[in-house]
C-alpha cells in the first residue's frame, strides 16, 4: 500500500507533528509513505516540497489578500505537486491542511476525481465546509449549513482586504469536495465530526481520530521551577496564552487575578505582551519548544487552567493530564472530550466565576496526579493513530 499524505507543513507544528506520525505508523504496518508539503527542511527522498521560493509563497498569499480566492491559486505548484502524484502512483491520498496558501484546491480535487483515487481526510478545523474561515464557533455563525455569504471574518485568516468571496467559494469547495468518489473523513474530536455530519461533507463516513501526544516526554517530572520563579508556597494555576484577548481566552487570567487568594498565583507560559503591566498575582513565562522543560512545568503547577473560546481538540489539556496536571476547560468545541470526572472540570464558556470555583475544588483536593495520568495515556499517539489503518483498510476494499 502506498499513502500520499499532503499538508502544509511536515514535522512541525501540530498538523506537521501528525504527518510525521503517521509516516511511521505506515512503514510499520508495511506501506510505502510519502509526504507532499509547501517547504521543508527535511532530508528524505520520501518528501516531496512543492515550493522552494518563498517569494513565490509571498505571491501567492498576496492574490487571496487582493483578490479573495483562497485556495485556488499556486498553480506552478500544485503542476509540480501532480507531477509528484504521476510518478508516485499513490493507492491512497490521505489529505489535512489543504489551506494555508500553498496548493490549487481545484487543480488537486479534478485531478483526484478523473483518476478515481481514493481520499482519507483529516480535517483539524472547519474551513473545508465554509466559504472562507476556518473557525466559526467564536462568533456563532451558522452560514455554513445552508451556504455562506457577507462573511463577518473575511479580515480573519485567510485575511482577504476587498473582497468578500464566501458565497462563491462556498458554492465551488462544495462542487469539489463532494466530487471524490471513494473519501473517508476523519476528526479529532466528536463535536467536528457532528459538524461535518450536518455539513454538504456529510455523505461520507466519519471517522473519530483524537489527538495523541508523547506521553514518554510529557510525564510527570521534578523540577526546581517553584523556587527559582520564588513561588514555592503558592497554588500555581498555569494558563498558554499569548495575550490577555482572544479566542484563547487570555482576558479570563485578568479577571481571574481579580478573585485570587494571596495563596494563589497565575503563571502564563507564552505570553508575549509586556509583563510588567501584568497584576502581581500574575507571572509570565517564555515560550518554549522543548518537551522536558513544557513536562517541568506541567508537573510544577497545580491546574491547568485552559479558558478557550474555540478549539477542535486542544493538544495541550493532553500534555497536562499525561504530566499528573488536573485541567478545567470551557465547554468549547472538543476541549472537553479529554477529561473525566477525576481529572477535570468542564464550565460554562464565558463564565469566570464558575470557573473560579472549579480552581477551588481542585484546590480541596480529590483529583489525584495518577488519574490524571491514566487519562493521559489514553492518549498515547500510537495507540491513537492505530485506528487510521482501519480507514486505509475500508478505503482499499
Amino acid at each position: 500500500m502506498k499513502v500520499l499524505q499532503i499538508n502544509s507543513v511536515y514535522g512541525i507544528k501540530s498538523t506537521g507533528r501528525i504527518a510525521a506520525d503517521l509516516v511511521k505508523l505506515q512503514k510499520k504496518h508495511g506501506a510505502e509513505a510519502f509526504v507532499a508539503c509547501s517547504s521543508t527542511d527535511v532530508c528524505d527522498k520520501n518528501v516531496f516540497s512543492m515550493s522552494n521560493s518563498k517569494l513565490y509563497d509571498k505571491a501567492n498569499i498576496m492574490l487571496t489578500r487582493l483578490f479573495g480566492k483562497h485556495g485556488f491559486y499556486n498553480k506552478a505548484a500544485t503542476r509540480r505537486l501532480i507531477k509528484y502524484i504521476d510518478s508516485v502512483k499513490p493507492d491512497i491520498i490521505h489529505l489535512h491542511n489543504v489551506h494555508g496558501h500553498y496548493l490549487n484546491i481545484r487543480m488537486l480535487f479534478s485531478y483526484i476525481v478523473k483518476h478515481s483515487i481514493p481520499v482519507a481526510w483529516t480535517l483539524h478545523d472547519c474551513w473545508s465546509f465554509t466559504g472562507h474561515c476556518p473557525h466559526f464557533d467564536y462568533i456563532g455563525c451558522e452560514k455554513w449549513r445552508t451556504g455562506c455569504h457577507d462573511c463577518s471574518q473575511r479580515r480573519g485568516y485567510p485575511d482577504s482586504w476587498f473582497f468578500d468571496r464566501s458565497k462563491g467559494n462556498y458554492k465551488v469547495k462544495k462542487k469539489l469536495f463532494t466530487s471524490v468518489q471513494r473519501m473517508h473523513i476523519v476528526t479529532p474530536s466528536k463535536w467536528l465530526a457532528d459538524l461535518v455530519k450536518e455539513s454538504y461533507l456529510g455523505k461520507y463516513p466519519v471517522t473519530v481520530v483524537h489527538n495523541g501526544v508523547d506521553t514518554k516526554a510529557f510525564s510527570p517530572t521534578c523540577s526546581d521551577i517553584k523556587e527559582r520563579l520564588g513561588l514555592k508556597d503558592k497554588f500555581l494555576i498555569l494558563g498558554i496564552v499569548t495575550s490577555l484577548s482572544g479566542r484563547k481566552g487570555g482576558e479570563y487570567f485578568k479577571k481571574l487575578s481579580e478573585k485570587l487568594s494571596e495563596d494563589e498565583h497565575i503563571i502564563l507560559l507564552s505570553y508575549e505582551g509586556n509583563a510588567s503591566e501584568l497584576p502581581e498575582n500574575i507571572t509570565a513565562i517564555p515560550r518554549t519548544n522543548s518537551k522536558e522543560e513544557l513536562a517541568q512545568i506541567y508537573s510544577c503547577v497545580d491546574v491547568f487552567v485552559n479558558p478557550t473560546l474555540e478549539d477542535t481538540f486542544p493538544t495541550v489539556n493532553l500534555e497536562a493530564l499525561s504530566c499528573g496536571t488536573p485541567v478545567v476547560t470551557f465547554d468549547t468545541g472538543g476541549s472537553k472530550e479529554s477529561l473525566r470526572e477525576d481529572c477535570g472540570i468542564v464550565v460554562p464558556q464565558g463564565n469566570t466565576e464558575e470557573l473560579y470555583k472549579a480552581i477551588l475544588r481542585i484546590k480541596e483536593g480529590g483529583f489525584t496526579p495518577d488519574a490524571c495520568r491514566s487519562r493521559g495515556l489514553e492518549f498515547t499517539r500510537e495507540q491513537r493513530f492505530e485506528d487510521y489503518m482501519g480507514v486505509y483498510n475500508s478505503l482499499i476494499d
